[in-house]
């Protein structure tokens, strides 16, 4: 590991420049080191609250929980997708990846978009908005394109779903312009819903996958991950419907309902994947993990709406931090190493990341069992921190470090 952080300080403008070469090497490092800026921020002014600080005024427009749910969402998740989708939609589609000028252009539109946000009580919030919408159209406009040129019907899914985004988060410009009113809330859980849509879709897609082929290798004569078809359309069905169903205009009760079944289809889907039979495996069984959070996580938020057992937020963050946090960290390791033509092994450090990324999932929701809110928060905050700082600690030099040059060993 001290040769990992040791390479990154070689060459530093070269490497530098490698980050825009692919759009998995910048889009992954960039979502870490904001989230753990925009996780910083967060814990500071809720650290400042609990001292009994007065905080002075603020840059954003917004309320800072809003304005933190909006980064999280708006900024590191959808950075992740882009990663995802400008590195695999080449592969489904036997296309050239991303050109690095379209990498540079569309990251400074996503950088741009966070300046706006944070700067957004100094700007018109209307050019805050035209600003911060533009990155979810650039990118769907590519995959589009990519998508056009094969005959990929399955994948198509992936455009409705940025289109979902793409209204998510318009709906909390609208209410920060003054437009509309309320509907800022609104857009957070619709983003954070159909952010576990995709996850619902994707990780339905690598992880029995991904498990098979480990089984195989090692040997294993027993019998392999299955899915259903019948059982992974229902999955997928529900969990859109359930990202549908947050919207105000639909009575909690049904909301609640869809979660329930996305839960229990999910939780099922999961049980035939053999997680436990990977547990020698942290690369493979966090992505187990992360699918078990997000079927818990609509099964909570469905107690929450029809039972009322449990807080609707509390059960937001197992979907926000669990499921999305967690898929998104296991799936920026694995495709990091595999497109850096690295072996799928991840270093301690890592596997220190996933049990604190699971351990800030839990902690938000279930720590207010035995402690206070500002306790919890700054220990959940501190938790997403540290999983995110040595994500992007560890990877920088594997992000920035061209591939032919880490295979012939040179800079080494």
């Amino acid at each position: 590991m001290a040769e990992t952080f040791h390479l990154s300080t070689r060459r530093t403008p070269a490497r530098f420049l490698t980050l825009f070469t692919a759009g998995f090497r910048f889009y992954f490092l960039a979502a870490g080191v904001f989230s753990v800026f925009a996780m910083l921020t967060w814990t500071l002014w809720l650290g400042l609250l609990a001292a009994g600080e007065s905080v002075g005024t603020l840059p954003m427009r917004m309320a800072p929980q809003l304005w933190h749910a909006h980064e999280m969402v708006f900024g590191y998740t959808v950075a992740v997708m882009a990663g995802f989708f400008l590195t695999a939609v080449p592969s489904w589609t036997g296309t050239k990846e991303a050109r690095t000028i379209f990498v540079t252009v569309s990251g400074a539109v996503w950088l741009l978009g966070r300046f706006a946000v944070w700067f957004s009580g100094l700007l018109d919030p209307i050019l805050v908005a035209a600003v911060d919408l533009l990155f979810v159209p650039i990118l769907a406009t590519n995959i589009l394109g990519r998508l056009a040129r094969k005959s990929q019907a399955r994948n198509a899914v992936f455009i409705v779903l940025l289109g979902g985004l793409f209204l998510a988060n318009l709906l909390m410009h609208l209410d920060w312009i003054g437009w509309t009113e309320g509907t800022a809330q609104a857009g957070v859980r619709l983003g954070v819903f159909l952010s576990a849509a995709m996850i619902a879709i994707i990780g339905g897609r690598v992880v029995p996958a991904f498990t098979r082929n480990v089984l195989q290798r090692e040997g294993y004569l027993g019998s392999m991950p299955r899915s259903h078809v019948w059982l992974e359309r229902s999955g997928i069905l529900l969990s859109l419907l359930a990202a549908v169903a947050t919207l105000p205009f639909v009575p909690a009760p049904v909301t609640g309902v869809l979660c329930l079944g996305a839960g229990a289809v999910n939780l099922a889907r999961l049980a035939g994947w053999k997680g436990w039979r990977i547990l020698n495996s942290p690369i493979l069984w966090v992505l187990h993990a992360a699918y078990l959070l997000l079927a818990a996580g609509y099964l909570l938020y469905g107690l929450s709406l029809t039972f009322n057992l449990v807080d609707e937020t509390a059960a937001l963050h197992l979907l926000a931090i669990g499921a999305v946090g967690g898929m998104t960290l296991a799936m920026m390791t694995r495709a990091s190493l595999g497109h850096a033509g690295m072996p799928l092994k991840v270093s301690r450090l890592i596997v220190l990341a996933y049990a604190a990324l699971i351990a800030a999932a839990l902690t938000r929701v279930f720590g207010f069992l035995a402690y206070g809110y500002f306790e919890v928060m700054l220990l959940a905050g501190g938790l997403w921190v540290l999983a995110f700082g040595l994500f992007a600690g560890v990877y920088f030099p594997i992000l920035s470090t061209p591939r032919a040059e880490r295979q012939t060993g040179k800079g080494r």
